[in-house]
């Protein structure tokens, strides 16, 4: 994304600006379809020049990092505000697996574009990349926490691993297949008791728990 430095009152507009454009690139993307963003429409929406778009963004790769970048900041900040809820680990991954699928359907576009590659060409810029990298270490951190916990002999980066397939699959077929109902309702959704319950047969307590 392009800096320069201005007065405040042109830095607000600007930010303005930006912000204005990346929740335009999301209406366009959630619309139709997340790799089809295209400047010219994009410019046509906010109602200015497509050249115009170039004093805010290098171009829609840019557009498309600064997305990546938000969708992993409102996930993170997403189950990091639903696990302190937890009153124990199967409670705290219920909230994590159920975290990610309403994340995914409230942001179906930053979804996609943060955990799938619906975008050819696309690859994060170090520092998204950094961003997103930080989210997972934090994770296996956390399950290295609780594998204390637990008869397992899987270590902390399998345990995650685990859990984001898990995670991930039944939250990509309910988007796939029926992504108007809440979690817990539909062909897929009414599984997630079923994928906790396979997720804590799996991993055990310890019997002196």
């Amino acid at each position: 994304m392009k800096k320069s430095l201005t007065s405040p009152r042109r830095q607000q507009n600007h930010d303005a600006t930006v912000q204005t454009i990346l929740d335009t690139a999301r209406a366009i993307m959630r619309e139709e379809g997340v790799a089809a963003l295209s400047m010219q429409e994009l410019a046509r929406r906010m109602k200015m020049r497509a050249p115009s778009l170039y004093n805010y963004f290098s171009g829609k790769m840019d557009i498309y990092d600064a997305l990546f970048r938000l969708g992993f900041t409102l996930y993170d900040e997403h189950i990091r505000a639903l696990t302190p809820a937890a009153t124990s680990w199967r409670d705290e991954l219920r909230l994590i697996i159920e975290g990610y699928m309403s994340f995914a359907l409230e942001n179906p576009e930053l979804y996609q574009l943060c955990f799938e590659r619906p975008v050819p060409g696309f690859v994060p810029s170090p520092e998204s990349l950094e961003l997103s990298f930080g989210i997972l270490n934090w994770s296996y951190s956390r399950a290295e926490q609780l594998k204390a916990e637990l008869e397992t002999e899987l270590s902390s980066h399998q345990l995650v691993n685990l859990v984001i397939v898990l995670a991930h699959g039944i939250t990509a077929m309910h988007l796939a297949n029926e992504p108007d109902l809440p979690i817990g309702q539909g062909r897929f959704g009414s599984l997630m008791p079923v994928v906790l319950s396979l997720l804590e047969q799996a991993i055990p307590l310890k019997e002196n728990e």
